[in-house]
């Protein structure tokens, strides 16, 4: 047994290893006269730097090469705006600039950056970066700019009617094509094989609603076309804050400042069980701030509050007890499905072509088993990453993998799912 987890563990390792050296993108865009240096997530479907991305690229390359974890970093906050926004995706390479439009639904602005956000898995990353490293001249460069974005969701994203934070697309939670927004983009009778189609043109029809004259301040909610708050994005930026409040302490920032980070996570944490906790179903769901309803899909994403401190046990044991151990819904052979194995639309076999409607991604394994390990479920966190890592090691760095046998789906070579390196070293296997 030893010998076959030491051989698992190898084959994810240098899967893992080689694709962020094959994904290593490193140069100077002309047009925008900026360096960069970073770590796309895959060579041939996203060639581009993405936020999300290279917040886990950063924690992967800790097991790699501390400077590119830093690099990684700094090149994504070079893209920040003078407002604090931070783009989720950032065009840095001139050549390949002009195809972007027509193969990704999105709204560029000033030509090289998106007007959209990303879950603000930054914060956490830097703290992961540092506390590697101990490199305060490099925290005293990207702490400023990581705070200001933090402040720029609070002023520009914050629904006044529940304290939430809001995202006007789908994408801007990362998780694209979830079942959980299939009614309010009008695509909840499609056909199987159209959904992919019919998601990708209701994103068309968003940006045409947006478009012309949007930025990243433009008041979207007006439009009322698509108005949401995401349980995955609020938990991240929660478990964020309560990153950005040690990284101030430790630069030396006035402990008002720390503390006014620990409210406002205390504050989404509050508002995620008033408005998104459903008792009966013991799990979180979205808000459509349109339709003005719950949205009572049972995905991955209504588990993420388990990685929250502040959440109460009650509802942390409820969520692992009854849902994430559950083997009918999310305990699957090739654990955590994007969605329910007892939703109607789950789809382990990718036969829609559309991402997170049932595979298994790294990255949300790898919050989740943060969270059992935070949590008291040592056993559960060590059979999770056992799990993982076979599963890298059988397919390779693929974009996401069906939750019943280690087959991969999507993108190859995708990078975030390096974080199999974080698994591997937390449990200290060899």
């Amino acid at each position: 047994m030893k010998n076959r987890q030491e051989q698992r563990v190898a084959q994810a390792r240098e899967a893992a290893v080689s694709g962020l050296w094959r994904n290593h993108r490193l140069g100077h865009s002309k047009e925008i006269n900026l360096p960069y240096n970073f770590t796309c997530p895959s060579p041939g479907s996203y060639p581009f730097q993405w936020a999300w991305d290279s917040s886990y690229h950063a924690i992967s390359l800790l097991q790699v090469d501390t400077q590119r974890a830093r690099a990684e970093i700094s090149s994504l906050l070079s893209a920040a705006t003078p407002s604090g926004f931070l783009p989720h995706m950032v065009l840095w390479q001139d050549e390949l600039r002009p195809r972007a439009t027509a193969e990704f639904r999105i709204d560029l602005w000033q030509g090289w950056r998106v007007v959209t956000i990303a879950p603000p898995v930054i914060a956490k990353a830097i703290e992961r970066v540092f506390e590697a490293t101990g490199d305060s001249e490099w925290l005293a460069e990207v702490l400023p700019p990581t705070i200001a974005f933090f402040g720029w969701l609070a002023e520009n994203r914050t629904s006044e009617a529940t304290g939430l934070l809001e995202i006007y697309q789908p994408d801007e939670s990362g998780l694209d094509i979830s079942p959980k927004y299939d009614r309010a983009l009008g695509i909840h009778e499609s056909g199987t094989g159209q959904i992919a189609a019919d998601w990708h043109q209701a994103m068309r029809n968003l940006i045409e609603t947006y478009s012309p004259g949007r930025t990243p301040e433009s008041r979207l909610a007006e439009h009322r076309a698509f108005v949401w708050n995401d349980v995955l994005v609020n938990t991240i930026y929660a478990h964020g804050l309560l990153a950005l409040s040690r990284l101030a302490l430790t630069a030396g920032l006035p402990q008002e400042t720390a503390s006014g980070f620990v409210t406002r996570s205390q504050e989404i944490t509050d508002a995620l069980i008033r408005h998104c906790w459903d008792d009966e179903a013991g799990a979180f769901f979205d808000l459509d701030l349109v339709s003005g309803q719950r949205v009572e899909v049972l995905t991955a994403s209504s588990l993420f509050p388990i990685i929250l401190d502040s959440i109460p046990t009650y509802h942390a044991e409820r969520l692992i007890e009854e849902h994430l151990l559950n083997e009918a819904e999310f305990w699957l052979p090739v654990p955590v499905p994007s969605v329910a194995a007892t939703e109607p639309s789950f789809d382990p076999d990718f036969s829609t072509k559309a991402i997170f409607r049932g595979s298994s991604w790294l990255n949300l394994n790898w919050y989740l088993y943060w969270g059992l390990r935070a949590r008291g479920y040592a056993d559960a966190a060590t059979t999770l990453a056992e799990r993982t890592i076979d599963c890298v090691a059988e397919a390779g760095m693929r974009e996401c993998y069906g939750p019943y046998r280690s087959v991969g789906y999507g993108a190859e070579s995708f990078g975030w799912s390096s974080l199999v390196l974080d698994l591997i070293n937390a449990e200290k296997f060899q």
